[in-house]
């Protein structure tokens, strides 16, 4: 168990800088999720504190430990990549004991680890399988057990499911967290995906072009976003952004955002109501995700799926002033009262 903590680190490649001044404070057994899209510097901030990447300036803390120049050996974290990186010639049991074994440890304490992390990952019947005889979500499952028998300071995951299809992601995510609740490690993860994000993260850091935009509980972020990025990044589907006026609300000095399921459809003739038209319906089941137009505007609302208009209907609805969020013209957010 241990705190992380970056202390103005900056990265940079050449005359380049791809991660400026990142501050961050983790406590012990907190799960903090890097997100950002590509080129953000996530995964360079990991591996810095890894130490598979040098820091240009600053310092980085594990368990207070400045460990800014010692080498990955000794900084007592376990990373687990996109990449599985298992050898296909050795079973599930030997990947996972491997790392053991070239540390030394004895035969019967490796046992104890590999037979522990068996049962916490549900592996059991699956030891004396070779990775071309295990799932996707098995292999992953392998990967995580080779991290967690080296018992680090801190977990380090690396994009890990992003080889994995969209059910499979899923189920991977429970089982990401609930591992993590179980044995209350340090864990920083990085991902592009938003959702994957919000599910996980006691907190998130949003990056953008190297730069922390915010970083917050995930409730938090969504309904208090910093600035436009933000607000349009966290969110699925993405906040509406209008510049210009739209029924009753209009921008002021920058631009306002209304998010899709703030949005609700009303009757023909209700005072201050939008007309639009739809333009694609989005059938996803339980809920639908209308495209309208708005005049020149295009607008996405979140409606229950058995009550989703057909494409080209014209539709009204009610913008809530009371859940409007306000951009300035640098594109911060201006606080709102509630």
């Amino acid at each position: 168990m241990a705190t992380v903590s970056f202390e103005g680190v900056r990265k940079d490649f050449g005359p380049t800088t791809v991660v400026h001044d990142f501050d961050l404070q983790v406590a012990d057994g907190e799960l903090v999720v890097l997100v950002g899209g590509s080129g953000s510097g996530k995964s360079t901030t990991l591996r810095m504190l890894a130490g598979l990447e040098d820091v240009s300036a600053g310092v980085v803390r594990i368990g207070g430990r400045d460990v800014t120049a010692l080498p990955p050996r000794d900084r007592d974290v376990a990373m687990v990549f996109q990449d599985y990186a298992l050898y296909p010639h050795l079973t599930a049991r030997d990947n996972i004991a491997l790392g053991l074994r070239l540390r030394k440890i004895p035969p019967a304490e490796i046992d104890r680890r590999v037979g522990w992390a068996a049962d916490v990952l549900g592996l059991g019947a699956l030891m004396d399988r070779k990775p071309k005889q295990l799932s996707g979500g098995q292999r992953q499952r392998v990967a995580m057990g080779r991290a967690m028998v080296r018992e680090p300071a801190v977990f380090l995951f690396d994009e890990p499911l992003s080889n994995l299809d969209a059910q499979l992601r899923g189920q991977m995510r429970g089982e990401i967290a609930r591992l993590q609740r179980r044995l209350g490690t340090t864990t920083l993860y990085v991902t592009h995906d938003q959702v994957e994000a919000m599910t996980l993260a006691d907190r998130l850091v949003i990056l953008d072009g190297g730069r922390v935009q915010q970083i917050g509980a995930p409730l938090q972020v969504y309904q208090r976003p910093a600035n436009r990025f933000v607000a349009g990044f966290i969110g699925t589907p993405p906040m509406n952004f209008i510049e210009g006026a739209l029924g009753p609300i209009a921008a002021g000095v920058g631009a306002w955002g209304i998010r899709p399921e703030d949005v609700t459809l009303v009757a023909a003739g209700t005072p201050d109501a939008v007309t639009a038209e739809v333009a694609l319906v989005e059938l996803l089941g339980a809920q639908a995700h209308l495209h309208l137009d708005a005049g020149q505007h295009r607008l996405i609302v979140v409606v229950p799926g058995g009550a989703a208009p057909g494409k080209g209907a014209v539709v009204h609805l009610h913008l809530d002033p009371a859940r409007v969020h306000r951009f300035d013209a640098a594109g911060n957010a201006v606080p709102r009262a509630d």
